[in-house]
């Protein structure tokens, strides 16, 4: 999805942009006798990332359900009252605080201000999760929460609400850098990077400040292949050419790197992946059997074994919610 330059004065055009751009939602004007609903939404997909600059001119409420991906919303001025969750906790967007937003749980938007002029970037949910990954070299081996607040006055937090808008406003130029394919992979890869270093997680100061020696290059190409392609049936002779080394040479850097077996890592991949699924999908139009399948499980109770396993309740419960 590319840029969008949107202007309104209705209400359900402005929901239906949103809907398209972000999110399925419901939007309320609160009080227009003052200042007149005229919305400016200037939006830019980029991979897994929507980038957009939006106002609507009066205070207006919205509604949504899960979200299924991360949100941030960094105001430029004026501010925004959320709530997200079963508990409903209240949150407050600021020009000098911005709020994450989970992908799960319904939000609601209280009060967007009149005056409120906000940067919101909505982020792939495994996209980030995978990009975590990468960085740690390993499975996280749950899944990634932010924290809902992040400082934008100051620090990582206003230098990747700052480079955010300007690979927004390149991108939505169309005569930058930002769409070309041999800039716009590193650019979202720097902006996911950038999320990871600001906001608050358990990994952030590991990815800040990271220990250890440097992964080689056979294991590098092994766990970028098997990143990108986890469904695929790997052999351990495949990895091991993939590597460019013998079977046995990467078996021990794989221990020695990563702290597990080639293969046991291609399960931790893939069982990630069905469990991101399987907490993403409908009850009622998706099986665990056709998600563990898909992924590259054919053995349904050694798959549901190694799943429990992993994260402590049986898939199904996953599936259900």
């Amino acid at each position: 999805m590319g840029g969008s330059s949107f202007r309104t004065r209705d209400v359900d055009e402005a929901r239906e942009e949103i809907d398209a751009r972000y999110y399925a939602n419901f939007m309320d004007v609160i009080d227009a006798r003052d200042r007149p609903f005229a919305a400016r939404f200037d939006t830019v997909g980029l991979g897994p990332l929507m980038i957009g600059d939006l106002s609507c001119g009066t205070d207006v409420r919205m509604r949504f359900g899960e979200l299924g991906a991360f949100h941030v919303n960094a105001p430029m001025s004026g501010s925004m009252a959320l709530r997200q969750g079963a508990g409903g906790r209240r949150l407050l967007a600021t020009a000098a605080e911005a709020v994450l937003l989970d992908p799960a749980g319904d939000t609601v938007l209280d009060r967007w201000s009149g005056d409120c002029r906000t940067l919101s970037v909505k982020i792939d949910a495994a996209a980030l999760q995978d990009r975590l990954e990468q960085l740690l070299g390993r499975p996280a081996g749950r899944r990634l929460a932010l924290g809902s607040t992040l400082d934008i006055s100051r620090g990582p937090g206003l230098s990747w609400v700052t480079f955010a808008r300007q690979v927004a406003a390149g991108a939505l130029a169309g005569d930058g850098l930002a769409t070309h394919e041999l800039v716009a992979r590193p650019l979202q890869e720097a902006l996911l990077n950038g999320l990871l270093l600001a906001a608050e997680h358990p990994w952030r100061d590991e990815l800040a400040h990271p220990r250890g020696p440097v992964r080689p290059a056979p294991v590098k190409r092994v766990m970028d292949a098997v990143r990108a392609r986890p469904e695929h049936p790997f052999t351990s002779t495949e990895l091991a050419a993939l590597a460019r080394v013998s079977v046995r040479r990467l078996q021990e850097a794989f221990r020695q790197y990563v702290g597990m077996s080639p293969m046991a890592y291609v399960r931790e991949v893939r069982l990630e992946r069905v469990h991101e699924e399987l907490r993403a999908g409908d009850p009622a139009g998706l099986s665990v059997g056709e998600v563990a399948w898909r992924w590259g499980f054919t053995h349904p109770g050694r798959f549901a074994a190694q799943y429990r396993a992993r994260f402590g309740v049986a898939p199904s419960r996953t599936l259900r919610g």
